[in-house]
């Protein structure tokens, strides 16, 4: 066996015995809605939501695991929005515990992106991500300093999902990298967890503010991403 494969063979593993630990935990821990209340108010929830929401509540007590789970995938494979899973895990589990499992969520499925991509290299990249949206990030390097990487995570509307995979190819640290996803993720990952709490208080217009303001830093996000992405590009050769 090669020092490659005894490493993937590792690493393998250990995913393994994450998952399980995660099913275990979520055994004997916070319920969907046990925080909040009945369940019956699922109704109040837009369709997506209400279906997602009722899919983990039947789960029992997996649901937790289920959830940190969906997290994971919609970072590597994103069957379903991100935002969507974050309004959710506020909605069922509360503030603490549904900020937890978002971000457990989303740093497990950050690690598999880019394991993924550092053990398959860019032509299997390659067959899912464009060449000229790669091409795009060439400016980032095994050198690309933690703060920038931290402001790409931090950027709303920037794709952060793609910016995984981008990363597994510059031989950065794993380390690093899950340090500047994570925190960099933890912004964004709490205001949709706490518009999720509103709703399930029924403070709508709590709910209401912070989803208009998820749109506009969505919206200004999606027009300056371009633009900040050049502006890395720029003191990167500087």
């Amino acid at each position: 066996m090669t020092t490659k494969q005894r490493k993937i063979l590792i690493k393998g593993t250990i995913l393994v015995l994450l998952i399980a630990l995660i099913f275990f935990s979520s055994r004997y821990g916070p319920q969907p809605l046990s925080v909040m209340g009945p369940a019956e108010t699922i109704g109040k929830l837009f369709t997506r939501r209400r279906r997602l929401a009722r899919f983990l509540v039947s789960l029992g007590p997996y649901s937790s695991a289920m959830f940190i789970l969906l997290q994971a995938l919609q970072v590597i494979i994103s069957p379903i929005p991100g935002e969507l899973t974050g309004v959710v895990g506020g909605y069922l589990y509360g503030v603490s515990f549904g900020f937890l499992f978002s971000s457990l969520g989303l740093t497990l499925g950050s690690w598999a992106a880019f394991e993924i991509a550092d053990i398959l290299g860019r032509p299997f990249v390659e067959r899912f991500i464009r060449k000229d949206i790669l091409d795009k990030f060439n400016f980032l390097s095994t050198n690309t300093g933690e703060v920038i990487c931290f402001l790409l995570f931090l950027l709303p509307g920037f794709p952060k999902d793609i910016l995984c995979y981008v990363l597994g190819l510059t031989g950065m640290k794993l380390s690093i990298f899950l340090i500047v996803s994570t925190l960099g993720r933890m912004p964004g990952t709490y205001l949709l967890t706490i518009q999720g709490v509103s709703i399930r208080k029924q403070d709508y217009p709590t709910a209401a503010i912070i989803a208009v303001l998820c749109a506009v830093l969505l919206f200004v996000g999606y027009l300056c991403k371009d633009r900040f992405v050049h502006w890395l590009r720029t003191i990167r050769h500087e």
